[in-house]
């Protein structure tokens, strides 16, 4: 079984609801790194020296390739990534190798050879 990493950078007020729907679209768990810092196209406005930017977490996912693509586009669509600009942005990585994702494996066994 091969594996992608798909890193989701996100709006800490739309972590649960996202963390949700890629549950639902078949990602297996996910690991949050609170409080991270980023900036876009255009940079935040500031306010007598002091950032006015909303917090964001970087959510981990290992997942299965065959359901890559179909978790990304969830994570964007719920996300509104597309909608409003500056919501947060996801990608994915191919992983090589993994250990400890044995009982992913056995979960996912039986899904994967439907969408093969």
């Amino acid at each position: 079984m091969h594996f992608k990493l798909i890193i989701a950078l996100v709006e800490d007020a739309k972590t649960d609801v996202i963390l949700a729907a890629a549950r639902d679209a078949g990602a297996t768990g996910a690991t949050v790194l609170n409080q991270a810092r980023g900036e876009g196209l255009e940079q935040k406005r500031t306010f007598f020296g002091l950032a006015l930017e909303a917090q964001r977490d970087m959510l981990l996912f290992l997942v299965e390739e065959h359901l890559s693509r179909s978790i990304l586009e969830t994570i964007a669509r719920v996300g509104e990534f597309d909608d409003t600009p500056g919501t947060g942005i996801a990608f994915q990585l191919d992983v090589e190798d993994a250990v400890g994702v044995s009982q992913q494996i056995r979960k996912l066994s039986s899904v994967v050879e439907e969408e093969i």
